[in-house]
């Protein structure tokens, strides 16, 4: 190969992530001993998968420390703004409130996988329910979507409500999941028999 860069990737020592070598968000601390330990836990893994010849060849090993908190909710931002994007062309608006990105980088983060859960996390959380709520007619074109949250970690929930372009709140806003059936009551048959 001439002028050619090639960059392999591994999950080599993620199981001690897992372990608790660093679990969650980096939570203070020192973090530049944290990241020594897992870049020395690291090349301590690779030297058991590989053999020496292979790794003299390699030019440099790069270790990417955990994600914070922070860069977490940077990449909310950017997959957010992919979504404000798509309801642009459906004359409609998204913005998310700090507790909304905080809820969603806290249930879309994986100590072990990283950031890679955060995108079906937004699908799931904000995407699906927001289709509903459109398909329904809670939320039309001409309005910004307003996502705001309520509760911590599983138990937390994203309250959705449309703010019209004279930035008036047309609905009040309602948690996830909670929905009034217009529908009448299931009925077995059994109720139609009567005593004759």
């Amino acid at each position: 190969f001439k002028n050619t860069v090639i960059i392999m990737t591994t999950n080599l020592g993620t199981r001690d992530i897992a372990k608790g070598l660093q679990t969650g968000f980096q939570a203070g601390g020192d973090l530049s001993t944290s990241y020594e330990r897992m870049k020395a836990k690291v090349g301590d893994e690779l030297k058991q998968h590989f053999r020496p010849e292979f790794l003299n060849r390699v030019d440099d090993i790069v270790v990417f420390p955990q994600l914070s908190q922070d860069e977490i909710i940077k990449i909310v931002d950017l997959m957010i703004a992919k979504l404000a994007s798509r309801l642009r062309d459906k004359d409609m608006g998204i913005e998310l409130t700090q507790a909304a990105k905080a809820l969603l980088a806290e249930k879309g983060y994986d100590p072990v996988l990283g950031a890679r859960p955060l995108r079906r996390a937004i699908q799931r959380e904000i995407e699906d329910q927001l289709s509903e709520k459109i398909l329904f007619g809670e939320l039309r074109p001409g309005q910004t979507v307003v996502v705001d949250a309520v509760g911590e970690g599983l138990l937390g929930e994203f309250i959705f409500s449309g703010i019209g372009k004279d930035g008036v709140q047309d609905d009040a806003p309602e948690p996830v999941g909670v929905a009034v059936s217009s529908m009448p009551p299931l009925t077995t048959g059994e109720e139609k028999v009567q005593d004759s």
